[in-house]
């Protein structure tokens, strides 16, 4: 009796010890069998890299000038501060001390742009997430950006800064001009990728899928193939968009009252990004007319002449410095999924008074997600068949452009990504 209680006692325990292990690799989602001996086990989940569009993450100024515009602004701070997003910044009089701080200096010889004399600008938290999460670092809910979409991958079972990171770089200038935030890129994604035993999914918004598309195209196959899983591609502006036109002609305020949109046109014109954004001859039918005055009409091939007729020639270097960037729309070698919104009224076309181009003009509407026109964000469906690696295509009926990251149905797509094999 006693040899055979010893013996339902151990396998009762042998049955305890399986069900243990079985419990902890469910709990842990690792396969049974997969971590014995010197293996290391590796979680599932690929790790995440964003990348922001225009606009989209946090700018830190410092400065030490030798004049100022306004006897309110600062000529020298000790320490840097927040130059975008600063709402405090962005009301009448101090916004003044702000486009002289923000605003670039073209030259003409190099081909580059600088900062103003005695302003510093830094790029703050790349590898971090928190610049992306909120524009403004007092987390205002006007200032939400990529925080649903870093909150929902934690709830996954993701780290910030750790397994999701954020790829912050100096959104008023081209790729051209970016040339340290890519080896910066390069070497943040083969570390997470090593480190994770898996590929990166990359997700970027609006302009940052035109920078993402830029970066792939310059790494070799081999490279793309052993460090990205995937390329979720959310709002993209493949060829340009027709709000960009309205920008460099008369100013654009993003319908903030306090804000004249002919003051911070002076700003916008400088950013190299504005005029890379315009749209692109390779998509946009050549006879359309997309600004419209009493004397003159122009399409996608008329940009030289619209410069000159605004008096902004340094637009027209700008331009012909970037247009061939990313103008061929190579198909960037990885698998992609695209999102894009539909069904917003988008501006397509603008037509403006004899007053042009000091006036507000009437906004002709098309369709698309109210920043970038439906014809610009289905570009993708050109590398179908291009490229041996997918090309999905998911449209987003009522999503706006910035809304669209906090959309339930964006946030699962990605998921389906994420967790797929």
């Amino acid at each position: 009796m006693g040899s055979s209680h010893r013996i339902k006692v151990v396998s009762s325990l042998l049955h305890l010890c399986l069900l243990l292990l079985l419990l902890s690799a469910h709990s842990s989602e690792t396969p049974v069998g997969k971590c014995l001996g010197t293996e290391s086990c590796q979680h599932p989940r690929p790790p995440v890299v964003l990348i922001p569009g225009d606009l989209g993450n946090q700018l830190e100024a410092k400065l030490d000038k030798p004049s100022v515009v306004h006897y309110i602004c600062y000529k020298k701070t000790d320490s840097f501060f927040t130059l975008w997003l600063n709402l405090e910044l962005l009301v009448p009089v101090a916004i003044d001390c702000w486009i002289d701080n923000i605003r670039l200096i073209y030259n003409k010889t190099t081909h580059t742009t600088s900062s103003p004399p005695g302003v510093n600008i830094s790029v703050p938290g790349f590898g971090e997430t928190s610049s992306l999460e909120y524009l403004d670092p007092s987390k205002r809910a006007v200032s939400l950006y990529f925080f649903s979409i870093v909150q929902s991958l934690v709830e996954w079972g993701y780290t910030r800064d750790d397994d999701v990171r954020g790829a912050p770089y100096d959104w008023r200038k081209a790729p051209n001009e970016n040339k340290e935030f890519f080896l910066k890129l390069q070497q943040m994604i083969e570390e997470m990728a090593e480190k994770a035993g898996r590929p990166v999914v990359l997700i970027a918004h609006s302009m940052g899928n035109m920078y993402t598309l830029y970066f792939l195209n310059q790494q070799p196959q081999a490279w793309k193939d052993k460090y990205i899983k995937a390329f979720v591609s959310l709002g993209p502006p493949w060829a340009g968009v027709a709000k960009t036109l309205r920008v460099l002609i008369s100013g654009d305020n993003n319908r903030i009252p306090v804000i004249s949109p002919l003051k911070i046109r002076s700003q916008q014109r400088t950013a190299v990004s504005t005029s890379w954004l315009l749209p692109y001859a390779n998509s946009w039918p050549k006879d359309q007319v997309l600004v419209q005055t009493p004397t003159a009409n122009y399409t996608v091939l008329d940009y030289k002449h619209l410069f000159s007729d605004i008096d902004f020639e340094d637009g027209w270097l700008m331009r012909q410095d970037t247009e061939t960037l990313v103008a061929d729309l190579t198909p960037p070698g990885v698998a992609v999924h695209c999102l894009y919104g539909s069904g917003i009224p988008t501006s397509e076309a603008f037509q403006y008074s004899d007053k042009f181009p000091d006036v507000e003009p009437t906004v002709v509407f098309g369709d698309g997600d109210g920043t970038v026109n439906l014809l610009s964000a289905v570009q993708c469906k050109r590398w179908i068949g291009k490229q041996k690696q997918s090309v999905t295509l998911k449209e987003l009926p009522g999503n706006e452009h910035v809304n669209m990251l906090v959309n339930y149905t964006t946030v699962a797509y990605i998921k389906t990504v994420l967790f797929s094999p």
